[in-house]
Order: C-alpha cells, then structure tokens, then sequence
C-alpha cells in the first residue's frame, strides 16, 4: 500500500497543472484578456511562457521524470501567480484560490525534497528524513 502514495501524490499534484495548460491552450483569448485585466505586459508571451511550465512541469511532476527540477519550476511560477491573481481577500473565492495555492506548493517542496518515490519514470535518490 505505501508504495501507491508516492504516484498516487504525483498524479494528484501534476494533474492540475496539465489540466491547467490545456484550458489555457482551449481558451487562450479569453486567458489574455484576464490576464490584461490584472495589468500584465506581453500577455501573449507570457501565456504561451506559463502553458509550457504547467504542461511540462505537470508531467515531470505527474511521470515521475525530472520531478525534483519539475516542482521547484511549478512553486517558482505559482509565486506570482498567486500574488497577482489571487490577493483580493474580500472575495471569497480568492481567498479559497490563493490557501489552494500554499497548500499545492507545500506538496511541491515536499516532491522536491523527497523525490518522486516509487513507479516513476526516472527513479531518484531520497534525501531528507
């Protein structure tokens, strides 16, 4: 049973991410209005830029491969994301989307810290107690 957590975890955090990417890709219009809303320069670039983290680092995280590297990059881009998407405290929802948001990084630092365990694709050594 406990060699299922570790892929078990993986899928749970990658998965967001990949799903992320692809509704960015479905929606890219409607995505660079939202984030031009916010005030964010280039938001072509910068769009294509965070489809490609979520997508590949949702997979490294997701596969096991590169998945120490892969969760550093993805707590690296949901810094500001959160600070600038999710910091409006008087809704709600926002409150509920930025503690969303800690709470996948935590899971983040610990695969970066520990590795992807069992059943990945790139098997690494665990460090940490």
């Amino acid at each position: 049973m406990k060699a299922y957590v570790h892929p078990a975890a993986r899928v749970l955090l990658g998965l967001i991410f990949v799903v992320s990417g692809a509704n960015k890709i479905a929606g890219f219009e409607g995505t660079v209005q939202y984030m031009a809303e916010y005030g964010m320069p280039a938001t072509g670039l910068l769009l294509v830029g965070a489809i490609v983290l979520e997508v590949v680092g949702g997979l490294s995280v997701l596969l096991g491969y590169g998945a120490r590297v892969g969760a550093v990059v993805l707590v690296l881009f949901l810094i500001p994301a959160t600070l600038i998407f999710h910091t409006d405290f008087s809704q709600q929802t926002q409150v509920v989307m930025f503690l969303k948001n800690l709470s996948i990084m935590g899971g983040l630092l610990l695969l970066a810290v520990h590795g992807p365990g069992a059943y990945s694709l790139r098997p690494e050594t665990s460090t940490g107690s």
